[in-house]
């Protein structure tokens, strides 16, 4: 391999704290390095060292004297009166820059909804962030540096990333990767760096490889917390019972993975927690019909009947601006539809994360900001407050610390520990992943798998989505909200199909419009998706537990022939369930 970076013994300090502490690594070409830590750790300090824009207290970088080195900062340099344009091909006209197909496809994808002649400071946050992406990928660096890419990407652009990462990758093009998008991590790293403790330790494979080779280290030294194994092993469990696509990297070990979850239970107990909800919540929590959501003359929501009830764990998916803020601000009262009606249950209690920080008292002490000395979580449990704090990263000094002079990611995680606090029976999270580092979003997950209520979450981040959440719908852009039996796999694949349908679905001039269902035809076809949607999750719950017998049944041969044929014929069963589902739901659109 050829080398392009090695740095020997470097170490740095900011007052009386030391983030680096000799430490000694190297990167080669076609290496995609994720970086990991937790917030504060040195993941952008150990970047900025590397690339030569900050230097170290003691030691040395050495960099390939002919390496092209670009770096995607949390924050860009543009002056404001560039235009779109002329930051990422330099000012070219369409028919020039677009003549090159790897131009044109990186460009549509994370800039198809951006005029190319618009000034820099008439973007948005967003957009700013895609452009500076946009121009990075277009300069053909042989190493990129990037500091959270997936920053402000929706779940089919990020998709799309991996994909061309991987595309890059192949093509030797060495990469390092700050990221809390663990799906991300997963799909294209093939080492993880974790920084902690002012040393690097390096791991093999993607985030899935990580998280075993972490807990086997746990587990081995026995030097780690027992609270902070147990989330590592719940975490594997998860994923060694996930999608196969977690488990396909050639380095992640099966019978090690194995071995450590043998007595490890799924991660929380659906059908218990549904009935403790049910108990704090009646049978009603949002009963919407026939809504419709409007901005200006565009349409987000038409016609939406949706009866969400006690236990709900919904994932909610869709493309930047397709109105999931705006549903969510309607299911908490914010806003009133613009046709139809919405009922809450008179037992609600909200519980409200929203995506600002601004909720909370500047000039509070973190430690005065929980007013609760004990609290009783829903499950029963009693936990004080410290203790809480603790588990989400307020120990020492941070304790006293001014909300003020908290960090994004300090403020974030404070606002959903106060939120927790308030015993709320129903969450609505609206991008509840931002700001926050991989170790944090794990302490988060372990007290939503215990927390019996009714959660509905809105975020880009796919490994969260479908780690907390049973369902996932999707606010399609054209009014629909529709569930998702396959998933995100199953949006993916229709968004990526969908410019051809549009292409081939259009109408002769001359054709007849095509009738729409009656009203009574309409209900029934309501009434088959449930149905439908009733027959799903008992399969899903089928094939849970066949899993389960099955790794009850592992040294049993016989016995795992008999399981993976019932497994066998429950999965056809789901595929076909799934194809009429999407036959029965064209009938609506």
């Amino acid at each position: 391999m050829s080398n392009l970076l090695n740095a020997e013994r470097i170490s740095i300090a900011f007052g009386t704290r030391t983030l680096l502490d000799e430490v000694s690594l190297g990167l080669d070409r076609g290496d995609v390095i994720g970086v990991v830590g937790r917030n504060g750790d040195g993941k952008t300090t150990l970047l900025r060292i590397l690339t030569g824009t900050l230097e170290p207290d003691d030691g040395r970088v050495t960099r390939s004297g002919g390496a092209s080195i670009g770096y995607l900062h949390q924050t860009d340099d543009f002056a404001p009166d560039e235009t779109v344009r002329s930051v990422i091909v330099g000012g070219a006209d369409d028919h020039v820059w677009a003549a090159d197909p790897n131009t044109r496809s990186i460009v549509q994808h994370l800039l198809g909804d951006v005029d190319l002649d618009a000034r820099i400071a008439t973007l948005s946050g967003g957009e700013r962030r895609r452009t500076a992406l946009v121009r990075l990928m277009l300069a053909g660096h042989d190493l990129l540096v990037l500091d959270e890419p997936t920053n402000h990407l929706d779940v089919e652009a990020v998709a799309w990333l991996a994909e061309h990462l991987r595309a890059l990758q192949q093509g030797r093009t060495a990469m390092l990767v700050v990221s809390h998008d663990r799906w991300f991590l997963d799909a294209i790293c093939t080492r993880i760096w974790e920084v902690h403790d002012g040393i690097v330790d390096g791991y093999d494979g993607g985030y899935a490889a990580y998280v075993l080779a972490r807990a086997e280290r746990s587990r081995q030294a026995a030097q780690i917390e027992s609270r902070r194994a147990n989330l590592l092993r719940k975490e594997l469990a998860w994923l060694r019972r996930g999608a196969p696509a977690r488990t396909s990297k050639p380095r992640f070990r099966t019978e090690a993975a194995t071995a450590l979850i043998e007595d490890e239970p799924p991660p929380r107990d659906t059908v218990e927690l549904r009935r403790m909800s049910t108990s704090r919540l009646g049978k009603d929590v949002f009963d919407l019909h026939r809504i419709e959501l409007r901005v200006g003359d565009r349409e987000l929501i038409k016609n939406l009947d949706w009866s969400i009830g006690p236990g709900m764990r919904i994932g909610l998916i869709g493309i930047n601006g397709a109105g999931k803020t705006t549903l969510l601000r309607l299911l908490a009262g914010e806003r009133e539809p613009d046709a139809g009606t919405i009922k809450r249950g008179r037992t609600v209690q909200l519980g409200q994360l929203s995506q600002t920080v601004g909720e909370l008292p500047e000039d509070d002490r973190v430690r005065d900001s929980v007013s609760a000395n004990v609290t009783q979580l829903a499950t029963g449990r009693e936990v004080s407050a410290t203790s809480l704090l603790e588990d989400f990263g307020f120990t020492g000094d941070k304790l006293m610390a001014r909300v003020g002079e908290l960090s994004g990611g300090e403020r974030r995680r404070l606002q959903f520990l106060r939120i927790l606090l308030a015993e709320p029976n129903v969450l609505l999270l609206d991008e509840p992943t931002n700001d926050l580092d991989i170790d944090t979003l794990t302490v988060i997950e372990d007290y939503l798998d215990h927390w019996p209520g009714t959660l509905i979450v809105v975020t880009h981040d796919r490994y969260f989505l479908e780690r907390v959440c049973d369902v996932t719908y999707a606010l399609m852009g054209d009014g629909r909200c529709v569930l998702l039996p396959g998933g995100i796999d199953q949006y993916l694949d229709h968004r990526r199909a969908a410019p051809a349908t549009a292409a081939t679905a259009q109408p002769e001039p001359d054709a007849a419009p095509v009738p729409r269902i009656s009203a009574a035809e309409e209900r029934q076809t309501k009434k088959d998706l449930a149905r439908i949607e009733q027959r799903l999750q008992r399969t899903e719950t089928a094939i849970g537990k066949l899993h389960d017998q099955m790794a009850e049944a592992a040294a049993d041969y016989q016995r795992l022939a008999e399981l993976q044929r019932d497994l066998d014929g429950v999965t056809a069963e789901r595929d076909t369930l799934e194809l009429e589902w999407l036959e029965t739901a064209e009938r609506l659109s």
